[in-house]
């Protein structure tokens, strides 16, 4: 099996970058104050992450919060030789260990770059200034949690599905633009089953049509 890039082989963009795409995404869960607008803009930085590189390393700490401007990202989780995807997310969401971040535990995962991304990046600290400095920003976080606890229970739900024809009915009804771009294999260990099994569901649900 290849192994994935190690961590740190992405490289810096440029020192103020354009952090519109973030704003909108946090606008849309409540209103952000010109202080909140001003810190991010000063501190957030813009990196790259090439195809197959790891952001983060099971066992160690998470120290960043980063925006997909650009790309597709995975977690997972090694279990010997075989690799088991937690969750895959695209452009215009955030990525990072929640665990590993907010605990300042190591992580149970690692977080691999499917794709070329661009991202853009918070580090931890600035994130905990961010919650002193302006409150309403405690909201924010909050109402994205939520958002991020109704995706892992979505996950969980499919998880405990039994036939492999519904795991995927439900895959194609909450991810369907990733049904033709994420690999099939990193697909089918999100869904619990094999390769095999996926290519053969994909085939029958492709006749219906």
């Amino acid at each position: 099996m290849k192994q994935p890039e190690p961590v740190g082989s992405g490289k810096e963009l440029s020192p103020a970058p354009d952090i519109t795409p973030l704003l909108q995404l946090l606008g849309c869960v409540h209103p952000l104050s010109p202080g909140v607008i001003a810190y991010l803009r000063k501190h957030v930085t813009a990196c790259t992450a090439r195809k197959r590189k790891l952001l983060l390393k099971e066992g160690t700490l998470c120290n960043h919060i980063y925006f997909l401007v650009k790309g597709a990202v995975r977690g997972f989780r090694r279990e010997g030789q075989k690799d088991i995807t937690t969750w895959i997310v695209v452009e215009n969401d955030l990525v990072t260990s929640i665990f590993s971040l907010d605990d300042r535990a190591p992580s149970i995962e690692n977080i691999q770059a499917l794709e070329n991304c661009e991202l853009l990046a918070l580090t931890y600290a600035q994130l905990d200034e961010l919650y002193d400095l302006y409150p309403e920003f405690n909201i924010i976080v909050r109402k994205l949690l939520q958002k991020y606890y109704a995706d892992a229970e979505r996950r969980a739900f499919i998880a405990r599905l039994t036939k492999a024809e519904n795991k995927y009915r439900h895959f194609l009804l909450l991810h369907q633009p990733l049904a033709n771009r994420i690999p099939l294999k990193y697909t089918a260990s999100y869904l619990g089953m094999t390769l095999e099994t996926l290519s053969r569901v994909r085939k029958k649900f492709t006749s219906r049509v």
